[in-house]
């Protein structure tokens, strides 16, 4: 069975994203904000839990 293309982003290239340094991607993932994996040792990001990550922040922001 195939899986879908999963596009994985490395800490800066997530901070270039979300216009936050890579210390704050590490925070975000330490606290459970973020979902990282490990691949070889080095922290990694789906695209897709990034793009959650967005969409949690904007309903957040949108409530009163």
């Amino acid at each position: 069975m195939n899986q879908p293309d999963v596009q994985l982003l490395t800490p800066g290239e997530v901070a270039d994203r979300l216009r936050v340094s890579e210390e704050s991607v590490r925070g975000m993932r330490r606290s459970g904000q973020l979902r990282g994996l490990k691949v070889r040792g080095k922290w990694r990001y789906r695209l897709a839990d990034v793009q959650a990550y967005l969409a949690r922040c904007e309903v957040s922001a949108a409530l009163p």
